[in-house]
């Protein structure tokens, strides 16, 4: 395990793939504190983050499917009004980008988009939670299972 400081050290922009928007939208029990964690520091300008398009399209099939209007408007406030996140268009640039990145690797297009998003926005790291992707060395890529995140504990005594 590589704890997130390590990880992102360095780093000024983070691609980010759609798992860890659904993990911390819908506070999964296993990844939830170091998405938490990497959310914080994107709105507290630690670091940019970029996703594509690609994001906003597969995060908001299961809450159409069950007609959960509160969770698509979640999704859709953090994809396209959060600070300091930006949530591209697909152009002819990325889409070439992604082309060879799929003949380099054999990755999947979805796959191949996000990575090319956040490549050609100069994205340092790209965070995901599909490890077939550590193959792409065009940019960094941090497994979600790689990674831990436990706060530092306050040396001051909590105020009541």
């Amino acid at each position: 395990m590589t704890n997130l400081d390590d990880a992102l050290a360095g780093v000024s922009s983070l691609g980010l793939d759609t798992s860890p928007f659904i993990y911390f939208i819908e506070a999964h029990p296993q990844y939830d504190a170091v998405v938490t964690e990497v959310f914080r520091r994107i709105a507290g300008n630690v670091y940019s983050g970029v996703t594509s398009v690609i994001t906003l399209c597969e995060v908001l099939v299961h809450p159409l499917l069950r007609g959960n209007s509160r969770l698509q408007s979640e999704y859709q406030d953090l994809l396209l009004n959060s600070v300091n996140l930006r949530t591209l268009p697909i152009d002819s640039d990325i889409a070439e980008r992604a082309a060879a990145l799929r003949a380099s690797y054999g990755i999947r297009t979805p796959d191949a988009l996000q990575i090319a998003a956040a490549v050609s926005s100069g994205c340092e790291a790209f965070l995901t939670n599909d490890a077939t992707l550590r193959r792409v060395t065009e940019i960094s890529i941090l497994s979600l299972d790689d990674l831990q995140f436990t706060p530092r504990q306050s040396t001051t005594p909590a105020t009541p």
